[in-house]
């Protein structure tokens, strides 16, 4: 069934779900703060337009933004930014749905989800995770929570960017709460993988040597693979910056505190991003965390001179 759905957020994972939902055969619909990124998404066949006037002829609005502040100001801002796709939950029709997908706190979702309902708005609780290349691939997994009729009319949406749709249940909340578990060990793989590299550095052992060998062995993981080549190649142009960690296991820890549950190698983790941000690298690709354990031994990772 084709839909018309609009993508708020042209960032990073957002410019490709909306290409995987023109590749679909959906009519998309972009929106940003970044003209250059509406342009380049218009230049592919995608379209755009004012929200007062585009917002009621959605199906969906997927939501692909960085954090809870401006999944609140697209939703249900002023409105003063039109461009950017604030306030659209004003000018949606009864019965539109959205899908949340940025990392929040599961009593975030919660609230939309009922300030959503108080519209006649269907919400679904829906992060993603797999990074840029797989959003633009259409190979996403989406960790999604909320009505049997969200799920219903979200389907044709979910089906063109993900490979993967986790039903975790008609509570909303619950997909953003695995989300969390997903970044404890997303952040917790990257830190580790940036401190055995390093270690393997003093010890002669080149990252290069590190990421061949530990890919074949037990000690590898998703994260070491990937984010391990980005070092190797001295590559930190970012598909997932340092920042992002700040945030997301931010998010965990919070969540932890609340349960009275100690996450200790989360904190530790959190502490080698602040340490990577605060030292000028968080606009960087998150494996640029290395470069903290880099520089307080004293060694050069691969393209520094």
């Amino acid at each position: 069934m084709t839909q018309k759905i609009a993508i708020i957020g042209l960032g990073s994972m957002g410019f490709g779900m909306a290409k995987s939902i023109l590749a679909a055969g959906h009519h998309a619909y972009g929106f940003d703060v970044n003209s250059e990124a509406v342009g380049r998404f218009v230049a592919l066949g995608g379209q755009t337009g004012q929200v007062s006037e585009m917002a009621p002829a959605m199906d969906c609005v997927m939501v692909v933004v960085l954090n809870a502040t401006q999944t609140e100001t697209v939703l249900f801002g002023d409105g003063t930014n039109a461009g950017a796709g604030t306030a659209w939950a004003q000018h949606l029709r009864p019965g539109t749905t959205i899908i949340s997908c940025a990392t929040v706190p599961p009593d975030f979702a919660r609230t939309m989800a009922a300030k959503a309902a108080d519209l006649g708005l269907n919400y679904l609780d829906a992060p993603i995770s797999g990074g840029s290349i797989k959003a633009e691939a259409g190979r996403l997994s989406v960790l999604a929570s909320g009505a049997e009729v969200a799920f219903k009319k979200a389907k044709p949406a979910l089906d063109a960017v993900a490979e993967h749709v986790f039903a975790l249940g008609s509570e909303v909340g619950a997909g953003s709460a695995m989300k969390s578990i997903n970044q404890i060990l997303c952040g917790v793989h990257i830190a580790a993988m940036a401190e055995a590299m390093t270690f393997g550095m003093t010890q002669g052992v080149s990252p290069a040597q590190t990421l061949e060998v530990i890919s074949k062995c037990a000690g590898t993981s998703w994260m070491f693979e990937n984010r391990g080549a980005h070092v190797v190649a001295g590559d930190y142009k970012p598909h997932s910056s340092v920042n992002i960690w700040l945030k997301d296991l931010g998010i965990a820890l919070d969540i932890a505190g609340k349960a009275k549950f100690s996450a200790p190698l989360t904190a530790v983790a959190l502490q080698q991003f602040v340490a990577a941000s605060g030292s000028g690298y968080g606009l960087e690709d998150d494996a640029a965390v290395a470069k903290i354990y880099a520089r307080n031994a004293g060694l050069k990772l691969p393209g520094e001179g």
